[in-house]
């Protein structure tokens, strides 16, 4: 039998939300790690009667959230395995996304009963996250789904992944001045979840897609029924520091080498939204494509600028991060059809499942959004 986590050190209540809860005896799933876990289970799944009891509270959480849904990342994957240099502090409740309803708030922006979403932040990394039927966390963190557009479950097959390639779209279209017109856009990473919805939006909205992916033979027929208009495998190392253009952009979410490979690619005046890691985090490339070409590299980050050593957030910078996420949003609800969010959903787990699967989704084994039931169909 699973036995109840013990946090041997006292914690602030979470601001305004009381002391009591009418919810009890909910469920989360504790991640420790490896080192700490030792021959053990690095997460398990137990019960708590408040979220008080929860090991890795924010102290300025003014919100408290019924959790229905989350999903599973590649990071959560490392979080549940207990892999070193993603968790500052351990043991946390994981998942880096959730979605759900407002139970409590202290905050003007958020009444319960409010349908939320929270991706991309500090959740499930730094403090308690959404494999738990209970969350805490603070109100500028979470954002409203399109109302009539998504269902909750919805929103958490777009997730994180989602929600970064939407983001990239936005960039490379204004940031990178990047249209249909202007040629092909290359999208790498493209079996995973973010080079998926990637695939769909530039569809939509007109692109030629190319889809770069190394399980060419298994996915084709898939990502063409996103939008692909090719399927090719990964891109081979190129040392040439400019090589034949190809790409009017590209969304690159594999790093390394490929990326090197793309900048080289990259027509003149195109623009490249760069977001991933897959390959490697080393980038060895020249600056021959950016004073010559005009190629411009644009970093994509989804996270919430922050600061972990000091509160608060500058309001300007918190404002501009709202507002890019409701026009990110908005894209979604423009260009992501019901048809394609359900070819990006691999499929859907309960929440005693994501233990199992955290080794596969390391491993490559899924392709596409799996989204986690956490309240059980509740």
């Amino acid at each position: 039998m699973l036995r109840r986590l013990v946090v041997r050190r006292q914690r602030p209540l979470i601001h305004g939300l009381g002391r009591t809860s009418a919810h009890r005896h909910f469920r989360a799933v504790v991640a420790r790690s490896a080192k700490e876990a030792g021959d053990g289970p690095t997460a398990q799944l137990l019960n708590f009667d408040s979220v008080r009891d929860l090991p890795r509270q924010d102290p300025k959480a003014d919100v408290e959230v019924a959790v229905t849904h989350s999903d599973l990342n590649f990071k959560d994957g490392m979080i549940l395995l207990g892999q070193k240099g993603v968790v500052p502090q351990w043991p946390i409740v994981a998942g880096i996304d959730y979605a759900g309803h407002v139970v409590h708030s202290s905050s003007t922006l958020w009444k319960a009963g409010d349908r939320v979403v929270l991706t991309g932040n500090k959740a499930g990394q730094h403090f308690d996250g959404g494999y738990s039927e209970r969350a805490t966390c603070r109100a500028e963190w979470l954002i409203a789904p399109p109302m009539g557009r998504f269902e909750l479950a919805e929103t958490m097959a777009i997730g994180t992944a989602g929600v970064t390639a939407a983001m990239c779209v936005h960039h490379l279209e204004c940031a990178g001045e990047v249209k249909p017109s202007h040629g092909p856009v290359l999208v790498t990473g493209a079996a995973g979840g973010l080079g998926q919805v990637a695939i769909a939006l530039l569809a939509a909205r007109g692109f030629e897609v190319i889809a770069s992916t190394g399980r060419q033979a298994a996915l084709e027929t898939h990502l063409r029924a996103l939008g692909a208009a090719e399927v090719i495998g990964r891109l081979e190392p190129d040392t040439k520091p400019l090589s034949k253009q190809r790409w009017a952009g590209v969304i690159d979410a594999v790093g390394g080498s490929t990326l090197a490979a793309a900048i080289a690619q990259t027509a003149y005046r195109g623009a490249i939204a760069s977001t991933g890691v897959a390959s490697g985090g080393e980038l060895l490339s020249t600056v021959y494509p950016f004073i010559l070409r005009g190629v411009r590299l644009l970093g994509v980050d989804s996270t919430l600028p922050w600061d972990l050593e000091g509160y608060p957030m500058e309001r300007e910078r918190w404002v501009e991060w709202q507002r890019e996420r409701r026009i990110v949003w908005e894209l979604l609800a423009e260009s992501l059809s019901p048809q394609a969010l359900a070819l990006v959903t691999a499929e859907t787990i309960g929440l005693e499942h994501v233990i199992s699967y955290a080794p596969r989704i390391l491993k490559g084994e899924t392709a596409g959004r799996v989204v986690v039931d956490v309240s059980g169909g509740a």
